[in-house]
C-alpha cells in the first residue's frame, strides 16, 4: 500500500493566513486550503494551491473526512463563528494539533474549548514563526 501523503490544512481569510500560506509554499509544505464560498476557493486558487476542501458550514452532516492525513490545522480568524465551526469539522477529522490566529483577545477560551490547541494573538499578522515546524512535518 502507498504511503498516505499529509497536508497542513488551512483556512486563510486574512492578509496575514495568504501571506503565511506563501511562506508554506516556499518552505515546500502541502497545503489543503479549507473554504466554504467561491471567493475563498479562488483566493486558494490565485495563491497556487490545488487541493480545496470546499464545505458547507452550515450543514454539519455534509462535513466529510478528507481523503489525506492532516499534519497540522492552521486557521486564521476572519470571523467568530465560521472560525468556531471550523475548528469543530476540523477536531473531528484529525488529532493533530489545531492553531487558531486570531487578533482578538477575547475568544481565547471559547476556541480552547471547541478542540483547538494553541491560540495566537497576533495584531500584526505576523505568525510565520508558526512554519518553523510545519516545514519539517508536511
Amino acid at each position: 500500500m502507498a504511503e498516505q501523503e499529509n497536508y497542513v490544512l488551512i483556512n486563510a481569510p486574512t492578509k496575514a493566513g495568504e501571506d503565511f500560506v506563501r511562506l508554506l509554499r516556499v518552505r515546500g509544505c502541502r497545503i489543503a486550503g479549507l473554504a466554504n464560498n467561491a471567493a475563498e476557493k479562488k483566493r486558494f486558487e490565485q495563491l497556487g494551491i490545488q487541493t480545496i476542501i470546499m464545505v458547507d458550514t452550515h450543514r454539519q452532516k455534509t462535513w466529510f473526512c478528507p481523503q489525506f492525513a492532516v499534519t497540522k490545522v492552521f486557521l486564521f480568524e476572519g470571523s467568530f463563528a465560521l472560525t468556531c465551526r471550523y475548528i469543530q469539522m476540523c477536531r473531528a477529522w484529525t488529532d493533530q494539533p489545531i492553531v487558531v490566529v486570531t487578533s482578538s483577545l477575547n475568544p481565547r477560551l471559547v476556541y480552547k474549548s471547541l478542540g483547538a490547541d494553541h491560540v495566537v494573538y497576533s495584531h500584526s499578522g505576523h505568525v510565520s514563526f508558526l512554519a518553523e515546524a510545519s516545514a519539517m512535518e508536511g
